[in-house]
């Protein structure tokens, strides 16, 4: 599995050349010319910035040169990805149910909270890998699943800053615009992992984030 070059996305056998440690040369990209990856000198709060800035270069060198199988524990990694995912996304549920509901209907808020997360996100992935078959023009195997599903919950990352609404009262009006932050940045990391024209992506994300919102609202609807 190759490297990818940041800026363009082209393969690459190796990023950098080490002579002793410490003492490193970076590669530079056969079809772009600039340097592969420049983030590998660089301290991860930078990195963390280009993230949220969503530069397509800053998710190329996470999805493709930094989560790879032969340097993290991949399905170990997707497993604690996708509890984290969940927790937060039923963290989000509360938040906007209870805007909604009595607080004395505890055992009722509870039971819609688990409709949103678990019909929801089924809803989610099964329109997000129809969609990205579809509008991308993807195969899917059983490895491009796990990636496609990797460069999701990574680019979701920041569904974590709903936290700050235990400390900060927000209203609830804050969670939709994290969704939409977050829309935007599964957009980019899928750009990034299938090569595909970005308004296809967008719509394609923004199918199965609809599909997510609408499926647990019908379902409650018709009980």
């Amino acid at each position: 599995m190759e490297y990818r070059c940041v800026q363009c996305g082209f393969g690459i056998r190796t990023l950098y050349v080490q002579y002793s440690p410490g003492n490193i040369r970076l590669m530079r990209c056969e079809n772009c010319k600039a340097v592969a990856d420049e983030y590998i000198e660089c301290e991860i709060m930078i990195i963390a910035i280009d993230l949220i800035l969503q530069k397509p270069k800053a998710y190329r060198n996470l999805l493709c040169n930094v989560l790879r199988p032969e340097i993290v524990n991949f399905e170990g990694s997707l497993w604690k990805l996708c509890v984290g995912f969940l927790l937060l996304d039923a963290y989000r549920s509360l938040l906007l149910r209870k805007s909604n509901e009595e607080w004395g209907s505890s055992f009722s808020l509870s039971s819609l909270v688990l409709v949103d997360v678990v019909v929801g996100n089924l809803m989610f992935l099964l329109a997000f890998f129809v969609a990205t078959r579809t509008l991308c023009n993807t195969s899917l195997t059983v490895s491009r699943c796990k990636d496609l599903l990797l460069a999701m919950l990574v680019s979701s990352y920041f569904k974590i800053f709903l936290f700050a609404m235990m400390v900060w009262e927000f209203p609830p009006s804050v969670v939709y615009i994290i969704d939409l932050y977050v829309l935007s940045s599964n957009s980019i990391a899928l750009r990034v992992r299938t090569g595909s024209a970005l308004n296809h992506c967008i719509a394609a994300c923004f199918t199965a984030h609809a599909v997510k919102f609408l499926a647990p609202e019908l379902l409650t609807f018709r009980s």
